[in-house]
This record gives structure tokens, sequence and C-alpha cells, in this order.
């Protein structure tokens, strides 16, 4: 690559920008930190930043704009957060009211982004370490409660993936080096032991019965600040559309434990 080329991550940004990708950023631009969205009015920001720091595991922070900035300066300086991402979910007095690929005529002056490392990002080390990504992956509420700030409260949301034991182990290893993307699993075994409701995933049908010699593997997931964000009601927020994160600029090297 000569040094005026553009990072991958710079040229998948554009074609969603342009409106040639509008799926899911999952197995986008390996070896690039992929982070969940939230976007709020800057009145909610300092309880949701409060919110954020109580639950590290599932809300690790990365960046927070300016009020009123698009651009997210230390990740993505030449990104637009109204336009980088392929899908934005609109929520309204805690209501998901519609889906958009462009959020600029929303925009106001008052906007606070936050930028949430997300589990995609350990989705290449995974692959390369021969821990399958591509399927049997759940989000899942559980009944472990986590610490409120201000309106922002509720349960956590996890990631579960079906594993063998040696897949376990090797995720375990792998994921406890990217402390910013979620960490190592908070839980394996059991759904029952942090009440992980099977039946009624966020998305999708029920989880089938596990295959022989499989163990559930939990992760703590960022879709908990976004439920966190609709149990507040507020009068409107924006979030990424599940799967559909913000793609950065930033190594995921950069954020991992030697």
């Amino acid at each position: 690559m000569s040094p005026s080329a553009p990072l991958e991550s710079q040229r998948i940004r554009r074609e969603i920008r342009e409106g040639r990708i509008a799926g899911t950023s999952r197995g986008l631009a390996h070896g690039f930190v992929q982070c969940n969205l939230a976007i709020l009015p800057k009145q909610y920001a300092f309880d949701f930043l409060l919110y954020c720091q109580r639950n590290q595991r599932s809300c690790p922070v990365l960046e927070v704009t300016d009020p009123g900035s698009p651009v997210p300066k230390k990740l993505a300086p030449g990104a637009d957060l109204r336009t980088d991402c392929a899908r934005y979910a609109i929520y309204r007095d805690g209501v998901r009211v519609e889906d958009r690929q462009d959020i600029t005529d929303l925009w106001r002056d008052d906007l606070v982004s936050f930028l949430i490392g997300s589990g995609i990002t350990i989705d290449g080390p995974l692959e390369r370490a021969g821990v399958p990504t591509h399927k049997d992956r759940w989000v899942l509420r559980t009944t472990i409660p986590t610490e409120p700030a201000g309106p922002f409260r509720g349960d956590l949301i996890v990631t579960m993936r079906w594993l063998s034991a040696q897949q376990a182990l090797t995720a375990t290893q792998v994921t406890s080096r990217f402390p910013f993307n979620h960490g190592a699993p908070i839980h394996i075994g059991d759904p029952a032991a942090i009440g992980a409701d099977l039946k009624a995933p966020l998305f999708g049908p029920p989880v089938p019965p596990a295959p022989k010699d499989i163990v559930p593997v939990f992760w703590a997931c960022g879709v908990t600040p976004q439920s966190a964000a609709e149990n507040a009601r507020l009068p409107f927020f924006i979030a990424h559309a599940p799967a559909h994160s913000f793609i950065t600029d930033m190594p995921s090297e950069a954020m991992m434990n030697p």
C-alpha cells in the first residue's frame, strides 16, 4: 500500500457513505476497532457517561465527541458519524420509531456521540485463533442488574456463543487481551446461572437445543447501554442498528494487551 492509499477502514466507510454497503459490519475491515454508537442530547450526556463508567465491561467508552460535532477526532478524524454507519436506529421516548442510512437532517448542535467498544472487533483475532464467529451467536437479556446512573438503568445484555471446550479456552485467552472490547467472558456454562433468556433473544428466533459437547460462553454486550437508554425513555436518542457498528481507523492491536 502506498503512503497515500486509504486505509481499508476508510474505504469501507466511503462505500457506506455512498450507499454501496448497507448490510452488517461483521466481516468488514478486520484489523480495525469497531464501535457501538450512542448519540443523545447534551443534557443527558453526563449521566450516560457515568453509567458507562460504572459498567465498563459492557460499556467501554473509547471516545466522546464535542457537542454538535459529528467527527470522532481520536478514532477516525476524517469520518462523519451522521453518514458512516450503514444503518441507524432512531428512538423517541424510548421507542424505536424508524431506521435510517443517513441522519444528517436529524443532527442538532446539542448532540453528543459516544463510541463504545464492540465485540465485533475481536472476530478477526478469534478467527485467526481457530474460533469460528460466523454462526451460533445470540444476544440475550440476563437478570444481572447493572449499576444505574441518573435515568439510565437495566439488566446486563450478553452475547452468547456456542463453542467446544477447547474453543472456549482459546476464546477466553484471546478476548481477555481486549478489555476495551468487553474482555474475557463473564460466564461459561449454565445459562440459568445468569438468568439468560434463551427463549427470547433480542434478535431472531429462540435459541435451539445446544449440540452435544458444546459449551455456552457469555460476554458482556454493547447493547447494554442502548437498552439502558431505551429504559430512560429519552425524548430523542440515536444508536447504530444491531450489527451495523461504526468502523474506526484504530488498529485492533492498539487496543490489545500484550
